[in-house]
């Protein structure tokens, strides 16, 4: 049995390892972020952070009582807060302590409960939940002194704030989800191969390069529909509710065409899903390229993140499929059949965590097909 040493935050910890796992550089993963979270180290919180937010790899972050309308999005830049550029485009306060519409065409900024105090090597990336993603919430991270979203520098200590458009909304509601990294890992395509020859990481041949791709699939293979089309002028969708919605009220269901295509018409929001199957390896996490100019004039998966487990079981072939959120850019866009649509990017966790996605932590979309956001009934 190997010995165990007292690691700073009071637990036994294997010999040899650090306080943030096995590896020294990667993701932390559920059980080093509970520890952290408990001798108040890295992520803070102005009210007690609960056990439901802390993810595989994860920590899902709460809107607070305040939500700021703003004239305009922004950036702090290197030499401004949060603070200083709302004081120069705020326009009226919003109180979502009972719950508020955010709407469309508006932009807000709300201060999160969580805020970070980071160590030197400790960094972070944040993205949409999956549920926030797939109704078309947009939502980035932004933090003081910032010069992109979803970005916390290594260092960083001081408040979080959301930008978010449009939903119905209170104190507490979890849009983003934030990934702690601690030093600056790299994993390579060569990498890649030998993970995928060890354990498929997807059904089918794998097109590696800068990353996993993934296609598309546009003749239903399996399971018929191919996609939603968001419908316009439907109502609100509460955030904090879960399968209340009657999914006809909100969006058409695209069918499969004879010529194994579809346009993409500006301004409009898909859900489409890829052809593969997905499986994420236990000490590993993986990234949705958002956007690649090289494969064409449209987004793709606002919500990039899946965890370690997804689609995964030991010795058993992918078992779910990426569920994608798309919209064309300025003009139609025409997606082929089997067409590479975006690219998962793998990285590794310190540790394996405790408890993988789906596995009795309620996750809503293990062993996923083309499958809508948690807030709507079956169809």
């Amino acid at each position: 049995m190997a010995e165990t040493a007292e690691n700073l935050f009071g637990e036994a910890a294997e010999a040899g390892d650090s306080a943030y796992g096995r590896h020294s550089t990667g993701i932390l993963p559920s059980h080093v972020l509970k520890r952290l979270i408990r001798a108040r180290r890295e992520i803070l919180a102005t009210e007690e952070i609960e056990e439901g937010q802390v993810q595989p790899a994860s920590i899902d972050l709460r809107l607070g009582a305040i939500a700021y309308r703003v004239r305009a999005s922004f950036l702090p830049g290197p030499h401004a807060t949060v603070a200083d550029k709302l004081a120069t485009v705020f326009m009226h306060e919003i109180d979502l302590t009972q719950g508020a519409v955010l709407e469309t065409g508006c932009v807000y900024i709300v201060p999160l409960l969580e805020h970070a105090d980071f160590s030197a090597r400790v960094s972070g990336i944040a993205n949409p939940k999956s549920s926030t993603g797939r109704i078309d919430v947009f939502t980035r991270l932004i933090t003081d002194r910032a010069q992109s979203f979803d970005r916390i520098e290594a260092g960083y200590r001081g408040p979080l704030y959301a930008e978010i458009s449009p939903v119905l909304v209170r104190k507490g509601s979890k849009l983003n989800q934030l990934r702690i990294r601690h030093g600056s890992p790299q994993f390579t395509d060569t990498q890649l191969r030998r993970l995928h020859a060890e354990q498929p990481l997807v059904s089918g041949e794998a097109d590696i390069d800068n990353g996993l791709g993934l296609s598309i699939d546009l003749k239903g293979e399996g399971h018929g529909r191919i996609g939603w089309r968001a419908k316009r002028h439907t109502g609100l969708i509460d955030v904090d509710k879960r399968g209340a919605l009657d999914p006809y009220a909100f969006w058409d269901s695209i069918e499969p065409s004879q010529s194994g295509h579809i346009v993409l018409d500006p301004d409009e929001f898909y859900i489409l899903v890829s052809r593969e199957a997905v499986a994420i390896p236990t000490d590993y996490a993986a990234e949705m390229v958002p956007f690649n100019p090289l494969v064409g004039e449209f987004r793709v998966h606002y919500a990039g993140f899946f965890d370690p487990g997804f689609g995964y079981a030991p010795g058993q072939p992918p078992s779910a499929r990426g569920v994608l959120e798309v919209r064309s850019r300025e003009v139609p866009f025409i997606l082929e059949h089997g067409q590479i649509i975006g690219r998962l990017v793998f990285e590794r966790l310190t540790d394996p965590p405790p408890e993988l996605y789906g596995a009795g932590l309620g996750s809503n979309y293990q062993s996923q097909g083309l499958k809508l956001s948690k807030h709507f009934k079956a169809p």
